[in-house]
């Protein structure tokens, strides 16, 4: 065996098992201890995709973005799936609430033409914050609030 197969064949297995344990560690708390009913081993020092980031000022209340488009005035709410389309395997920009973003006033006339040239199909938008004040005691009282509106 020369020596460049060895090196191939020992940067498969530590690669194979890197995402093994990196994917236990993904699942270990939500589907793996529910599945096995008994708690798991924690990796020290790996943390899931987001890092530490993941875990700074976490807090009661939950603020997120929504849009809404108004054909006359019935509001229909837009996925933002399909306003930003993250072509990212694995990794969703969405659901790490990257919408909250075009709740800033000085982003809304860029956001508001975006919108127009996607969806032509609607005559205005309503980009709306809802709140979750306390989501540990009460997880189904949101509060809605209309941000901006593109006419």
């Amino acid at each position: 065996m020369t020596l460049m197969l060895r090196r191939s064949i020992l940067i498969s297995w530590f690669v194979v098992g890197w995402l093994l344990l990196f994917n236990y560690e993904s699942l270990r708390a939500n589907y793996l201890i529910p599945l096995t009913g008994r708690p798991l081993a924690k990796t020290r020092l790996l943390f899931p995709p987001s890092g530490w980031i993941m875990f700074y000022n976490i807090d009661r209340s939950y603020g997120f973005a929504e849009v809404y488009g108004l054909r006359g005035s019935t509001p229909e709410k837009i996925d933002p799936h399909a306003i930003f389309e993250t072509r990212g395997l694995g990794y969703d920009n969405i659901h790490r609430n990257m919408l909250v973003g075009v709740l800033y006033r000085d982003r809304a006339p860029a956001f508001c033409d975006f919108l127009r040239r996607k969806f032509p199909s609607y005559d205005a938008f309503a980009v709306v914050y809802g709140q979750y004040p306390n989501f540990v005691d009460e997880p189904g009282r949101i509060i809605r609030q209309v941000a901006y509106r593109c006419q």
